[in-house]
């Protein structure tokens, strides 16, 4: 986010009348809800948060430690345990059966 100075973007009279309540203070004016967007989507952080936790299930999946995950990707062993919970939630919730056939 990048300051804005208030005298090039604001009529005069609605400066003004700014001045009159926080003259000379920061203030941040809040996005429009509908012009709002969600975490990681201006930058491809949240994709690949997603496929960095989908490959630490993967490899606890297929038998590497915890420690040594932690150590591997540079998170506590706790994160690692969060992150191994939530993607097995849902895998669960994508495929209640859990690839069994029934």
């Amino acid at each position: 986010m990048r300051y804005a100075r208030a005298q090039d973007i604001l009529p005069a009279e609605l400066l003004t009348q700014l001045q009159e309540y926080i003259d000379g203070t920061y203030l941040y004016i809040p996005r429009r809800k509908e012009n709002r967007l969600a975490w990681g989507e201006k930058t491809h952080s949240k994709k690949e948060t997603a496929a960095r936790n989908q490959a630490i299930f993967q490899e606890a999946k297929a038998g590497r430690e915890i420690p040594e995950l932690a150590k591997a990707y540079f998170l506590t062993e706790k994160t690692i345990r969060r992150i191994i919970a939530s993607e097995r939630k849902a895998a669960v919730q994508k495929d209640p059966a859990g690839g069994r056939k029934e």
